[in-house]
C-alpha cells in the first residue's frame, strides 16, 4: 500500500507494507545480496514504484524468485532483480492501470483517463527496462492484460529462467535408459526368488539309486 495509507493500518494493528517500511527493512541488510520472493496480486502503483525504487538502489545484488503469483504492480516489483526465477507453477500477469473512479464530470473523467495513460508510462518502463522489448510491444501485450507461465515469461524476457528446472532434468535422463531399469528388474527378481523360492531338490542320489536298482 501508499505510504499515505499506511497509518491506518498501523492503527489497527493490522500487518501491512508500504514503501517507507520496506526502505527501513530493507537498510539493514545494505550491501549484502537480497533473495525477494514474490507471490501477490499486486495493488497500488505508486507503491510498487517505492518499492521498485528502493530494490534498484539496493547495494549488493537482487535476484527475485516467484513461488505462486506477480500480477500488475507486483509484477512491476519483481522487475528490480537483477536475475528473476519462477516456480514452474508461476504465473504473471500485466494489465494497463485501472482507476477507481466512479463519479465527476466529463472533464474529471478525461482528466483521470489522461493520468492513467501517464501511469502506463511509467509501468512501461519497468518493462522495457528489463525485457529491452519495444514500447509498441510491451503496451500491445498490457493492452491484451497478459498471463505468462515461467516459460512463456522467459521467452518474452520478462524472468531470466525458472526454478529447479536442473534438479528435475537429471532423472528424466536416467528414466529413459531402458537397459538399466531392465537389468535392475531382472536383478530384483532374482534377490525375490533365492529369499522366497525354496531351491529346486537336487536329485542326483536319488536317479543314482534308481539306476542301480534298474540294472540289478
Amino acid at each position: 500500500m501508499d505510504d499515505e495509507d499506511a497509518w491506518l493500518y498501523e492503527y489497527f494493528n493490522e500487518a501491512h507494507t508500504s514503501p517507507n517500511k520496506f526502505r527501513t527493512e530493507l537498510a539493514k541488510y545494505s550491501g549484502k545480496p537480497l533473495t525477494v520472493w514474490v507471490d501477490s496480486y499486486g495493488g497500488n502503483v505508486f507503491a510498487a514504484s517505492g518499492v521498485f525504487t528502493a530494490l534498484k538502489e539496493h547495494k549488493g545484488g537482487v535476484t527475485v524468485k516467484i513461488d505462486g503469483k506477480a500480477m500488475s504492480a507486483a509484477s512491476v516489483i519483481a522487475m528490480a532483480g537483477d536475475r528473476i526465477l519462477m516456480s514452474p507453477t508461476a504465473i504473471m500477469m500485466i494489465h494497463n492501470p485501472i482507476t477507481g473512479i466512479q463519479a465527476g464530470y466529463a472533464s474529471d473523467l478525461r482528466k483521470a483517463a489522461d493520468v492513467l495513460d501517464v501511469v502506463k508510462e511509467t509501468i512501461v518502463n519497468a518493462y522495457a527496462a528489463k525485457t529491452g522489448r519495444t514500447r509498441a510491444a510491451i503496451s500491445a501485450l498490457m493492452d491484451h492484460e497478459s498471463y505468462f507461465s515461467a516459460k512463456t515469461a522467459i521467452k518474452e524476457k520478462f524472468a531470466d529462467g525458472m526454478l529447479y528446472a536442473d534438479s528435475e532434468a537429471k532423472p528424466v535422463e536416467m528414466a529413459f535408459d531402458r537397459t538399466a531399469i531392465l537389468n535392475s528388474t531382472v536383478d530384483a527378481m532374482r534377490r525375490v526368488s533365492a529369499k522366497y523360492i525354496p531351491p529346486k531338490p537336487d536329485n542326483t542320489i536319488a536317479l543314482a539309486l534308481l539306476k542301480l536298482t534298474i540294472e540289478t
